[in-house]
């Protein structure tokens, strides 16, 4: 074989392998809200294949024990803050995923955390991979009905707390706050996290009382290290996402309860904005994560694993040659 024709397959195949390494980047798992304790995560904790609440156990009926083990991945890798044109009415606790569908079965008796109307509270996200963005949470309106599907139209237009960039302490962004005041019976609280660095948003349905008839805040345990489904980044956008707010896994395993305190300390250098609290509502979180952590603006270096790709392309291309020179004629050999 020419010469020629031997260094242009060997860059071929070098093209070939660089370009899957750089298509392979998509995002799966970033995390859901603790405290209150959300659907999905609350689902997980029981147990996916053998859930004790009957709604969880029906939600897995529906949907299949999977979607408890990804209870970190309830997303849309392109909203881009089109969070209402994307979901539709009856399945924001899935924000329409199909996996996810069991999330969005109307019940009155899903498992509930408890909530003081009117107290200031640390609200608090588990968090499985880090990135710059902003939490809205919303509380459903006097329209809610916990037996009908929830729509858009059953929360407040606008969110009671938002909290961007904010500080992360034990694999928690801590988002310091108030609850609305007059609040009573069974609600639900809608978080969104949007990303500023990508257009990828996640989502979380949260049930709570106001009568004392759930689980005290804060005594759910939390999900063992390495739980939830696999996490890889994507890359960021060249321009923000019009719109964009704020610019898996194995079984469960037990693990000491998160307590959160209503009392948060001092945050420094992060926005943190009630939109429709109650006057005096708790503001501040922190720009950096605890112990020294700092949310990186795409999530995690990609350079290293791009320079890895790059490596290994030329490394295939290398073995081609080699292996096509040995092919080629041996000198003083005769051709057929």
């Amino acid at each position: 074989m020419p010469v020629r024709r031997l260094t242009a397959t060997a860059a071929a195949l070098a093209g070939c392998a660089l370009a899957g390494t750089l298509g392979a980047g998509t995002a799966s798992a970033h995390g859901s809200m603790q405290n209150p304790l959300s659907r999905v995560e609350g689902c997980y904790l029981e147990g996916p294949e053998h859930p004790k609440s009957a709604a969880c156990a029906a939600a897995v009926a529906l949907g299949g024990p999977q979607a408890m083990y990804d209870w970190n991945a309830v997303r849309i890798g392109d909203a881009g803050g089109r969070h209402r044109q994307l979901i539709p009415d009856g399945k924001l606790c899935s924000a329409g995923g199909a996996e996810f569908a069991g999330l969005d079965l109307p019940r009155a008796d899903w498992p509930a955390t408890n909530l003081t109307s009117g107290a200031d509270f640390t609200f608090r996200y588990h968090v499985t991979a880090q990135h710059r963005g902003t939490f809205q949470l919303f509380l459903t309106n006097a329209q809610y009905d916990p037996a009908r599907p929830l729509r858009w139209s059953d929360l407040e237009s606008t969110p009671f707390l938002t909290v961007t960039d904010p500080t992360v302490s034990d694999g928690q962004y801590v988002l310091p706050g108030r609850i609305p005041a007059g609040r009573t019976g069974r609600q639900l609280v809608y978080a969104i996290w949007q990303r500023s660095d990508s257009p990828e948003a996640f989502y979380s349905c949260s049930d709570v009382v106001f009568d004392g008839s759930g689980s005290p805040a804060g005594s759910a345990p939390t999900p063992s290290p390495g739980s939830g489904a696999t996490h890889s980044h994507e890359p960021a956008p060249t321009s923000p996402a019009p719109g964009t707010p704020g610019t898996g896994g194995g079984a469960p395993a037990p693990a000491a309860p998160v307590v959160a305190t209503d009392a948060p300390a001092p945050l420094p250098a992060a926005t943190t904005q009630g939109a429709a609290a109650p006057a005096g509502a708790s503001t501040g979180a922190g720009g950096s994560a605890a112990g020294g952590t700092e949310l990186a603006q795409t999530g995690s270096s990609r350079a290293t694993g791009l320079l890895g790709s790059i490596g290994g392309a030329f490394l295939l291309a290398g073995a081609a040659v080699v292996v096509l020179n040995r092919r080629r004629r041996r000198p003083g050999s005769h051709a057929r």
